[in-house]
């Protein structure tokens, strides 16, 4: 009876075993699952020597930023999952000054973002009589093509370097018209305030098309700034885009003049 117990112990191990969920891959992949932020250095006023705040738009579809339209992992995917299951605060882009994070944008309001019911009359093959159908659309992501940055570059006297801190995230989703497709033009969706964002962002991938063996978390490649961008505001007295009075290749020209006066103001701070 005793050698009977054992076999059948052993025998629901085996099945235990094989039960388990097939490991996706050569080995498992834990350091980024496991990864924590590193916090920011403290910046004291008194050391801030200079600094600029500006706005800047990642799309999407040029070459280098690809990664945020990987199918298997998006970067709205991870924000907007999160936002729905209330993991992070998101803010109203509707309001005033809606990148100072004062309004937030409830859940229910998260939810319903895209998604819309229309109705169509529909001839139907067999009897010849015309009724209505109504048609549920849900969320694409595929429709959000870029991103808003809100940030400050700083010069900090004590260290003797220009940092950069990326105080808001706000994606932006193409107004499809549902009748003709046509897009109708750029839907900011939310404000997310960054630091808030960060834990979140360590813990998924950036696919690398290079090696599949380094590990690059979200919050890594935006720290490491490995994005393409360009900047669509700096702070101004007339608190007014480049689009207001700059377009075409003139406003692409302005974008690169501010990264410009960004650049040269810390190289002209060094003596040679």
């Amino acid at each position: 009876m005793k050698s009977i117990s054992l076999l059948a112990i052993a025998g629901l191990l085996s099945v235990s075993a094989f039960a388990q969920e097939p490991l996706d891959g050569a080995y498992t992949k834990v350091v980024t699952k496991e990864k924590e932020i590193i916090p920011y250095d403290f910046i004291r006023e008194a050391d801030v020597f200079w600094s600029k705040r500006v706005w800047r738009v990642i799309d999407t579809r040029e070459k280098m930023n690809l990664p945020f339209r990987y199918p298997q992992m998006r970067l709205i995917d991870i924000i907007h999952t999160a936002a729905k299951n209330g993991d992070i605060t998101v803010y109203d882009p509707g309001v005033d000054n809606a990148d100072q994070f004062k309004v937030v944008m409830p859940v229910k309001d998260i939810k319903e973002i895209g998604s819309s019911t229309d109705t169509s009359m529909v001839v139907d093959p067999v009897t010849l009589e015309e009724k209505q159908v109504v048609v549920n659309n849900e969320f694409n992501p595929e429709h959000v093509v870029k991103y808003r940055l809100k940030e400050d570059w700083v010069f900090d006297e004590e260290t003797s370097t220009l940092m950069v801190r990326v105080i808001g995230v706000c994606p932006v989703r193409e107004k499809i018209d549902p009748a003709t497709q046509a897009v109708l033009g750029d839907q900011p969706m939310y404000w997310v305030y960054y630091p808030d964002l960060r834990p979140v962002l360590a813990k998924y991938e950036v696919f690398n098309p290079k090696n599949d063996a380094v590990t690059l978390s979200w919050e890594d490649l935006f720290e490491a700034r490995k994005f393409q961008s360009y900047i669509m505001k700096e702070s101004n007295v007339y608190d007014r885009n480049i689009s207001e009075y700059a377009t075409g290749p003139d406003g692409l020209i302005e974008s690169d003049r501010i990264k410009n006066d960004i650049f040269v103001f810390e190289h002209d701070l060094w003596n040679y």
